[in-house]
């Protein structure tokens, strides 16, 4: 199976990335972090292949998209990863900086990146996308207003590209439940090392997500539903 994940540099991105590659699957990754980039293009040559790109640049994720379009089929699968939180506080006290970048990474990103690679998927009327939400993408907690705002998000904009699919495809929103990554660290330091680390994790969520079809179009599935 061909994979497009973003965010893999890190975290559940990297966790899964080096998973599905363990799995027999083709891998082609991005990340923003040079360094990780270059060590995952070293540790696993072509077929995979991993580029640094921003996905709140749609110019950027384009020439990502061609790069990866050019040299063979579309995903079979996409899964948008990549995702950053603001600092913990009360919505009035972030800044318009801090809470915009939250919604280009987690939102405008996960846009970008549908925009540059379905119609591919669309014209070979094949294909899942996966669009990573959370469970503050379905309950609120106070001082994550940011996040929450654009995990919502994610469920209306994936609901509603499922809609547009062409029968046979799939458009998911996938919560990956609570994970000890740098981003829970950064966000709830004290709590993080009660939940399994990404690699533990991937183990069991990516046969998970490999098993996804269109059966499970437009659903609000969690990693271990059923």
């Amino acid at each position: 199976m061909k994979i497009v994940i973003t965010g893999a540099t890190r975290g559940l991105g990297r966790a899964l990335a080096e998973e599905f590659i363990r799995g027999g699957h083709t891998v082609l990754g991005c990340g923003r972090g040079g360094e990780a980039i270059f060590e995952l293009r070293m540790a696993y040559p072509a077929p995979h292949d991993f580029s640094v790109v921003d996905v709140a640049l749609d110019n950027k994720v384009a020439l990502w998209a061609a790069k990866v379009l050019e040299a063979g089929s579309p995903p079979d699968l996409l899964i948008n990863n990549a995702g950053v939180t603001a600092r913990l506080a009360p919505l009035w006290e972030l800044d318009d900086r801090e809470f915009t970048k939250v919604v280009d990474v987690n939102l405008r990103g996960v846009a970008n990146v549908i925009r540059h690679f379905v119609p591919a998927m669309v014209a070979a009327k094949k294909g899942v996308i996966v669009n990573l939400s959370s469970g503050w993408g379905r309950s609120v907690s106070p001082e994550v207003a940011p996040y929450c705002a654009t995990k919502f998000g994610i469920e209306g904009l994936t609901k509603a590209l499922a809609e547009e699919l062409p029968k046979g495809m799939a458009a998911i929103p996938l919560n990956p439940g609570v994970v000890d990554t740098d981003m829970l660290r950064e966000m709830w330091s004290a709590g993080a090392g009660a939940y399994p680390k990404a690699e533990a994790w991937a183990k069991s969520a990516a046969p998970f997500i490999l098993k996804l079809g269109a059966k499970d179009s437009g659903q609000s599935l969690s990693v271990g539903d059923g």
